[in-house]
């Protein structure tokens, strides 16, 4: 005889440990039983459903038909077979299997107000012995269940978690990938999604910005990145109450990733000084998102809708003499000469970075010399960043 009261504590354990309701432990116990049973005493074609009474120990079994219609299935006899090129050459209607349908007219004997697509249910003699593949049997079900009940669970738990932060426990590499703890599930960090130049240790608890949180089995479930722009923007949520509160608002962000981000940042408030309010007294607010990003350099300034002021500041650090606004969102720059090589950057990144901030294509030229192009003074946002900073505009709306 079965010990219901063991049963009772081992599948309030699993669904504990799992973190998934006990009810569909229970659902898995008895599909497993149902596998089992087909396995050892009925046809591979057979849908079999199994009953577990745990206030008594009895096993209920029962054969399930669903109801159909003639004329929404084909009865194909076994002289009448079609051929799979056939199959794959026309659009055939589902074929009947007596095992697993019942027409119409013979089920409305059984059932008076039965339709089509009703289930019924046909009462099974009872066994509890089973062979070991039929015990094997069992086990993978139950174990594939629970998988896939926790797999649900935990997609639950992190659906409203998706574009936001987390805090996780570096647990191993492979092929260039980090795997990070993340309390009851394991999130993925691809190469392409960390920071270029930061070392990951294992035992390490970092941040992480949720990217996705993906419903299919065939590829990892939660996606994190050190190095997307929307990390930025929510680490200033929760080092900066005015941005939290929406008193201040994030503009747009400009960044790549390990080495200079910028950011602008508004508030419809007067009286309230959006980049004051992002830096923090003596710079500990943007200090405390410098450090947790490896001392990323980050630019904070005021956006506008004047162009020519939001370009002037997209620029920063570097003084602008003037802006022209041009035709098809182009703007020619003039700044002092000894403000150029700070106004261009590294490598061209000042006024890279700025034309991503603003959307803006951005020449950058000499006040002495304006008819002179500069090396790496022009830079415009690519097809790619443009549909990355209309993203980050609607989640912000949102």
């Amino acid at each position: 005889m079965m010990d219901l009261k063991e049963l009772g504590s081992a599948i309030q354990q699993i669904a504990t440990e799992k973190g998934i309701p006990p009810e569909k432990v229970f659902a898995a116990l008895e599909s497993a039983i149902g596998a089992a049973y087909k396995k050892e005493y009925r046809k591979k074609s057979e849908v079999i459903k199994a009953k577990f009474d745990i206030k008594t120990g009895k096993l209920k079994f029962w054969q399930v038909k669903t109801v159909v219609d003639p004329s929404e299935v084909r009865v194909v006899n076994e002289e009448e077979e079609v051929t799979p090129k056939e199959e794959q050459t026309e659009e055939l209607l589902p074929r009947y299997n007596p095992d697993r349908h019942i027409f119409l007219e013979e089920a409305k004997k059984l059932k008076s107000d039965a339709v089509p697509g009703d289930e019924l249910e046909f009462p099974l003699e009872t066994h509890a012995d089973f062979g070991r593949i039929a015990a094997q049997t069992a086990k993978q079900v139950v174990l594939q269940n629970l998988r896939e009940a926790e797999r649900s669970s935990i997609r639950e738990e992190f659906a409203d978690k998706e574009n936001q932060i987390v805090s996780g426990v570096i647990q191993r590499f492979e092929r260039g990938n980090v795997y990070v703890d993340i309390g009851r599930a394991i999130g993925i960090m691809f190469h392409n999604e960390s920071i270029p130049g930061e070392h990951y240790h294992p035992g390490e608890r970092l941040r992480f910005y949720i990217v996705a949180v993906q419903d299919d089995p065939r590829r990892p479930g939660i996606v994190l990145s050190r190095s997307h722009p929307k990390f930025v923007s929510k680490l200033f949520e929760i080092e900066v109450p005015e941005i939290a509160d929406g008193t201040v608002e994030i503009k747009n962000i400009a960044r790549e990733a390990g080495s200079r981000t910028k950011i602008a940042v508004y508030s419809k408030e007067g009286g309230v000084d959006p980049v004051g309010s992002a830096v923090g007294q003596r710079g500990t607010r943007v200090m405390a998102v410098t450090n947790e990003l490896g001392n990323e350099k980050i630019d904070i300034i005021e956006w506008s809708e004047d162009p020519k002021e939001y370009i002037t500041h997209a620029l920063s650090p570097a003084k602008v003499v003037s802006v022209e606004t041009l035709s098809r969102k182009e703007a020619r720059v003039l700044v002092p000469d000894d403000q150029l090589s700070l106004a261009i950057g590294k490598g061209g990144q000042n006024v890279r970075l700025a034309a991503k901030l603003t959307g803006w294509k951005i020449d950058v030229r000499s006040q002495t010399r304006p008819e002179e192009v500069q090396e790496g003074g022009i830079a415009e946002m690519t097809f790619q960043e443009s549909a990355e900073k209309i993203d980050s505009s609607e989640t912000s709306n949102e």
